[in-house]
């Protein structure tokens, strides 16, 4: 499980362009690392596209944004595209990842008991350990309290 202060569950994913992206290799810099259920429906592109609207502000804070769900690279490419989405996006199609980062487990839709992707988010310090985690979170204005937080944490 996720816990603030620990080092981050370590990865390698393909991201949307086939590219092999590596925890390790983003060391010595922030990773905001968003978990969603699917591309092009309407919460998971409501998150994207905000994150694509904070994308300067997240790169003058030294950090890289990636979304994660099990879709594929022509999926993920196919998202981009039809939303000009500045975010890189992974691909974690057994889930693997996403269980590590308590992002896919039990959850609750209109009542019902389901598995699936835990919209949640993580960031990761340059260091490589967790620096906040929200596991439980509401596509709207996540994005903004994202860097929010980011910013709080480097002013000390």
């Amino acid at each position: 499980m996720i816990e603030i202060g620990k080092r981050a569950p370590a990865f390698t994913l393909a991201d949307q362009d086939g590219n092999r992206v590596k925890l390790s290799d983003l060391q010595g810099q922030w990773v905001v690392l968003y978990f969603y259920p699917r591309d092009d429906t309407p919460g998971c592109t409501v998150e994207a596209c905000d994150f694509t609207a904070g994308i300067k502000a997240f790169e003058k804070l030294g950090a890289t944004v990636y979304g994660c769900s099990p879709d594929d690279a022509a999926s993920h490419r196919k998202f981009i595209e039809k939303f000009g989405l500045k975010v890189g996006l992974l691909s974690d199609p057994d889930h693997k990842v996403m269980e590590k980062y308590g992002a896919f487990g039990e959850k609750t839709m209109y009542g019902k008991k389901t598995m699936g992707v835990i919209r949640s988010t993580v960031l990761v310090d340059p260091t490589g350990k967790v620096a906040h985690h929200w596991p439980k979170v509401q596509a709207k204005g996540h994005a903004e309290k994202v860097q929010a937080k980011l910013t709080e944490l480097q002013a000390g």
